[in-house]
């Protein structure tokens, strides 16, 4: 399991807490520091079942001065949004679990971070 967190999120240090509490084995992934590129990013965005504008923190400084309020919210557009993640990582809503099934959650409540937990050992899909 890995999570992506900016250190000086409250969400992400409670996400964090949670995990340790719980045991969890996990990597951290400190994702304004260590970028994820575009192709991290729809990977994630796949394993979350979520579009590019679902995880965009549209009330960023750097959201206004792109006009992201304005950007389409189509397969269209898509990759126009999954490069401005990439090039601005703070937009990207935090935390984010990389669960062991294969899946994902953007771990902002403890729910969520639950949830993540309970898919610890659960494989993505069987053997034949």
């Amino acid at each position: 399991m890995e999570i992506w967190i900016n250190p000086a999120c409250s969400k992400c240090r409670s996400a964090i807490s949670l995990l340790d509490a719980e045991g969890a084995e996990y990597t951290v992934r400190r994702y304004l520091e260590d970028v994820p590129d575009e192709d991290e990013i729809r990977e994630v965005l796949e394993r979350l079942g979520l579009e590019p504008w679902d995880i965009t923190r549209t009330q960023e400084a750097v959201a206004g001065e792109l006009g992201l309020g304005e950007w389409p919210r189509d397969a269209g557009a898509r990759d126009r949004w999954i490069a401005a993640l990439a090039a601005h990582p703070k937009l990207i809503q935090r935390p984010v679990i990389t669960a062991d099934d294969g899946t994902a959650v953007v771990a902002r409540t403890e729910d969520a971070v639950r949830d993540a937990l309970s898919r610890r050992g659960r494989p993505s899909s069987t053997p034949l």
